[in-house]
């Protein structure tokens, strides 16, 4: 637990008060955003370009914002912050005058002046940092071990060694490419990522956030477990916009963790609703959080085909966790929320309604086939109008903040963003993807159960103390060409499965980021909340392999394969949930729990044999279940 604790240990993050010094952040931090706007939407700059501004300017904000360790100064930069912020600047002024020959020189063909090294390699040493602040040692480590291979590897025996890569073939390919640091990572988070950020950050300054809570309350505050329940439903409405569950956590957790707590739920459990309601808002449509962002660039699949795709996963997620807090509930006793705190849904409907616009909007924009950067435009802009139509809620402070807010929270994001592109280059350059495929292979042979229990294993790991987007970049080099070539799965169901296990692996021990941030607010132990929120969505650990079997639960088959799967893969998630919490009506016995939870796999198997047998198994369970429930009935006159 201490090396895992290490490995997410992080700089402090800076809060300046109302100082000038919280003035001029303030105010760059408003032009970072209104330079990310113009470059993603008007300007004539290629890819290359803007997404180096885009880097020196967060790295420049960064340094400032983020401390060189948790013990540093909280609300004010040291000397060394200060020089490596006019680092960043400085590497922003060489690449800005230079931009018109980064883009026409030929790579690995026109040699590096001496500045560009200097400037090159001071970038790189920039990003190492900024990574190590923000993400801690776990992904700043990955990333010098792969640069070690890259500049070594050509002296290792066996199938890791590689052709000769010198420093200057290795500076060209990573800092003047869009093969290293500015690849696909941080081109989507210097565009659209940045712009569905400033979308859920916009809606929350509007008023949206309390209207989720407030229409969440009024359909689910007076059932058992009611504020667990209201904390499932708006923590998964805001996570949906907002695409971090460590964000989300932070934000709806500070209302609704409190409430649970106040109303007896332990703090424990309290944390782990909240995280396993906030970790799923990454997944469901018809945003999905950034990663997905990166997947579609990663595989060249339309973003609408994505979201489509998804919508059936994340409803069964949610059916889990519903269930099960539903269930824990009535277990323990717990109380709907006080009627003080709900209100009727049609006075809030008539006041909000325009907040589900917004997401109407976002739907429209999908089906009509617009790129992600207008999709979020066309959101941005509804924000917008809804938010001057409900003028009372609307300043242009408020604005000013928001929009300055977006970039604040999307720098830890952005350095963990270019570290995953520098080992995503580090992977072309040697190769190293398919020597993992070879490994692979070896190891699980012709086994689709085991290689799947790998990939999945192997992108928790990598996930561990990193932002969901670099997680699944990772694991999408590295795992993804093999699942599609060897094993023949589609690029869909590949990279669904790799992203599903990236998001889980924000509130995975021991390494749950998620959890960590939970666990300030509730006062529990981190570790205790994360494997709370794991059993609370303990489906969720199983339904990638739903999707790699049935592809009709992504309904990506003919009608009555989608129903089948649909069917089978719903009363596998309800089994495994009944299974879970040990307790539907009364306590279940042991022997039912067993029958359900092997039922559960057999019907997620592939198969009609083996959904035959799932079947029987969860219907001998529950005619167990009656029965021992009839014989206690039997018995409770006699003990009079």
């Amino acid at each position: 637990m201490l090396l895992a604790r290490l490995a997410v240990t992080t700089g402090v993050r800076r809060q300046f008060g109302a100082g000038p010094l919280a003035r001029i952040a303030q105010a760059f931090a408003v032009g970072v955003a209104a330079y990310t706007i113009y470059a993603a939407t008007w300007s004539t700059w290629d890819m290359l370009a803007r997404t180096i501004v885009f880097l020196c300017l967060m790295l420049t904000l960064l340094f400032l914002l983020v401390g060189a360790r948790e013990r540093s100064d909280p609300t004010r930069p040291s000397r060394v912050d200060w020089v490596l912020s006019g680092a960043s600047l400085a590497c922003l002024a060489f690449f800005a005058w230079n931009m018109q020959a980064v883009a026409e020189r030929i790579t690995l063909f026109d040699p590096l002046p001496l500045s560009w090294w200097i400037f090159g390699y001071g970038l790189l040493a920039l990003s190492l940092e900024a990574a190590r602040r923000t993400v801690g040692v776990g992904l700043t480590l990955i990333v010098v071990i792969i640069m070690a291979y890259n500049l070594a590897g050509h002296h290792f025996d066996g199938p890791l060694k590689h052709g000769y890569i010198s420093f200057a073939h290795f500076l060209d390919v990573t800092v003047f490419t869009s093969d290293g640091i500015f690849g696909t990572p941080i081109q989507v988070t210097a565009t659209y990522a940045f712009l569905f950020v400033m979308f859920g950050t916009l809606l929350e300054k509007a008023g949206g956030g309390a209207f989720f809570f407030d229409i969440a309350a009024a359909f689910t505050g007076r059932r058992p477990g009611g504020p667990a329940k209201v904390a499932v439903c708006s923590s998964g409405l805001f996570g949906m916009l907002s695409g971090s569950p460590t964000a989300d956590v932070v934000t709806t957790g500070s209302v609704t963790i409190p409430a649970m707590k106040r109303l007896g739920y332990d703090a424990r459990l309290a944390g782990g609703v909240e995280v396993a309601a906030s970790t799923g808002g990454s997944i469901l449509p018809p945003v999905m959080g950034s990663a997905v962002f990166i997947m579609a660039e990663f595989t060249a699949i339309p973003y609408v085909d994505i979201v489509i795709a998804g919508i059936v996963p994340a409803l069964l997620y949610y059916l889990c966790v519903f269930l099960q807090v539903d269930f824990r509930s009535r277990k323990l006793g717990l109380d709907a929320l006080p009627e003080d705190r709900i209100r009727r849904p049609g006075p809030v409907l008539r006041e909000g309604w325009l907040f589900l616009a917004p997401l109407g909007v976002l739907c429209w924009a999908l089906a009509e086939h617009y790129t992600p950067t207008y999709v979020a435009l066309f959101g941005l802009a509804s924000i917008l109008a809804i938010w001057a139509i409900r003028f009372r809620t609307f300043s242009l402070r408020a604005l000013y903040d928001g929009i300055g807010q977006t970039t604040l929270s999307m720098v830890a994001v952005t350095g963990a963003c270019a570290a995953a592109g520098m080992v995503i280059g580090g992977i072309t350059m040697t190769g190293l993807a398919g020597k993992v495929a070879e490994l692979l292979v070896l190891i699980a042979g012709s086994s689709t159960l085991l290689t799947l229990l790998i990939a999945g294993a192997m992108t928790i790991l990598l996930g561990m103390g990193m932002p969901t987007p670099a997680a699944y970049a990772l694991a999408a080099a590295l795992l993804g060409p093999t699942l599609t070539g060897e094993y023949g799965f589609s690029l869909m169901q590949a990279h669904l499965f790799l992203l599903y296990y990236a998001v889980l692996s924000a509130m995975t021990p021991p390494v749950a980021v998620a959890a960590y941030a939970a666990a300030g607010i509730a006062g529990a132990n981190p570790i205790a909340i994360a494997a709370t929120a794991c059993k609370m969505a303990v489906a969720a650990f199983v339904l990638p392999f739903a999707f790699m079997y049935g592809p009709g639960v992504l309904l990506m088959a003919d009608l009555p394969s989608i129903v089948t799967a649909i069917v089978t893969t719903t009363a596998a998630v309800v089994l495994i949930s009944m299974a879970a919490e040990g307790f539907v009506r009364r306590p279940l016995p042991g022997v039912t729990r067993l029958a359900f939870a092997v039922g559960a796999l057999f019907l997620l198997a592939p198969g009609v044999v083996a959904g035959l047998i799932g079947a029987a198994l969860a219907a001998a369970g529950g005619l167990f279940a009656r029965r021992s429930f009839a014989s206690e009935a039997a018995e409770v006159p006699d003990a009079r």
